[in-house]
């Protein structure tokens, strides 16, 4: 007898509900990034320093890391499901960006600290961190809402569509930055961003209409029932080789990207002579790449596979662009360009391999927290080398004022990249050996039919 169509099989329905998720997220990179290209302007016009920043940025992760709650998240998300941990996430978002807004307007004295931090800055920072919750339990729930649409379907290609609107998000957010900020306030691009992650929250509710149904028309619930999630996973998840690999391939590769595009305005502006208004659209070259690449990436894996290679060709890529980077020779503003065109490609490549490899190497039940356990060491690094460089910046590398802001010599912090990608190729090539070794099947297509 053949089995009653769902909405998932339905092209334009399964589509439809990625494209109501990936605007939230898509709202998410927005926030996640609108700050970046603002470095200079907030020492020249709210007094931080590099160290404030590095703070700031850090704290993104801070509640993930410290408080666990990406990893409760996780766990949520296997015993609860979808459409509650969404809809909290979203919220949470909301939330710390409002706060975020408010550090940044408040008229807060200039000498008020608080655990040795301007007030105005560690009432911003608590508001990031809180929307650092939100942003990636979000994140574990939307892949996760891919899974379930796309299994045995178009998974790579929905995974790297994904990723790319997402990178509109951050691409846009690189380019209006310093633009809007100079034409009204420094506190506006946040508040834009505000408002789109208001009109997420609103579509990911209109999502979860959707979701309801398809577990009707399913029996998604009893499904579930009959391998549902335990604690004892978490055990399973731990003591398998592949978890480790790909976490610390994601901590490495990812602390070489998302803390050096926080810090790549400036390095624009004072190494390669760039203009402001341009530097952060520059900067924002590796999401406009991944926007165009990763569902090309997306749809040969599915196709034809190979993700345990395309893992190690990307983190080789990434060895290349810190380096040149860290070069103090190489100052000509088209060399730092297509430096960025290929941090775009690595960029594509990684996450178009790594996401779907998850699915391969754990059940469904178990896939929440597995995702979860890994965002969370990734915020490890995500947390700890923005408050580095920061720390390294102000210690070591400045070498002039110009307009109430410091310049510095990016020479140092470059080669701390350049040693955090080559130990995510060496990760990745390890990570194809047990591949290899335990079958997890990475170098197989997605797809059996394609």
């Amino acid at each position: 007898m053949e089995k009653e169509k769902t909405l998932r099989d339905s092209v334009l329905v399964r589509w439809s509900a990625l494209g109501i998720v990936a605007f939230t997220m898509m709202a998410a990179y927005f926030v996640n990034d609108i700050m970046a290209p603002l470095k200079t302007m907030l020492e020249a016009n709210l007094d931080w320093t590099s160290r404030d920043f590095g703070f700031f940025t850090g704290a993104y992760s801070f509640l993930n890391v410290f408080l666990l709650m990406l990893i409760w998240g996780g766990l949520m998300l296997d015993r609860f499901g979808i459409r509650l941990t969404g809809k909290i996430a979203a919220i949470l978002m909301v939330l710390g960006t409002s706060l975020q807004y408010y550090g940044m307007t408040a008229d807060i004295s200039a000498e008020a600290t608080f655990f040795g931090y301007k007030q105005g800055v560690f009432i911003a920072a608590a508001g990031y961190s809180i929307f650092g919750v939100g942003a990636e339990v979000a994140g574990i729930t939307v892949t996760k809402i891919i899974a379930k649409w796309f299994k045995g379907k178009e998974l790579g290609t929905a995974m790297g569509i994904q990723v790319a609107l997402a990178r509109i998000g951050s691409q846009v957010a690189y380019s209006v930055s310093i633009p809007l900020a100079k034409s009204f306030s420094i506190s506006t691009p946040v508040l834009l961003g505000l408002v789109l992650l208001v009109i997420g929250l609103i579509t990911f509710f209109i999502y979860a209409v959707m979701d309801r149904k398809l577990d009707k028309q399913e029996d998604y619930a009893e499904e579930e029932d009959e391998s549902k999630f335990s604690f004892k996973d978490v055990k399973n998840i731990l003591i398998n080789p592949g978890f480790w690999l790909i976490a610390l391939l994601c901590v490495l590769f990812y602390s070489c990207v998302f803390p050096f595009q926080k810090f790549a305005s400036e390095l624009m502006i004072n190494k390669y002579g760039i203009s402001d208004n341009l530097a952060g659209t520059i900067a924002g070259l590796p999401a406009l790449g991944a926007l165009i690449l990763t569902p090309v990436f997306g749809i040969y894996l599915d196709c034809k596979g190979k993700g345990a290679s395309i893992m190690m060709l990307g983190a080789a890529m990434l060895i290349g662009v810190h380096c040149i980077y860290a070069l103090p020779f190489i100052t000509n503003y088209l060399v730092a360009i297509i430096l960025m065109i290929i941090l775009g490609i690595a960029f594509s490549l990684v996450p178009s391999a790594m996401w779907p490899s998850v699915t391969k190497i754990f059940p469904a039940r178990q896939l929440g927290t597995a995702y979860a356990l890994i965002f969370f060491i990734q915020n490890i690094g995500l947390w700890g080398v923005p408050n580095l460089i920061g720390w390294v910046l102000d210690n070591y590398c400045v070498v002039g004022n110009e307009n109430n802001a410091n310049l510095y010599d990016y020479t140092t912090p470059m080669f701390v990249f350049t040693g955090f990608a080559t130990l995510s190729f060496i990760v990745a090539y390890l990570l194809k050996v047990a591949d290899k070794k335990y079958g997890y099947g990475l170098e197989k297509p997605n797809m059996k039919d394609c």
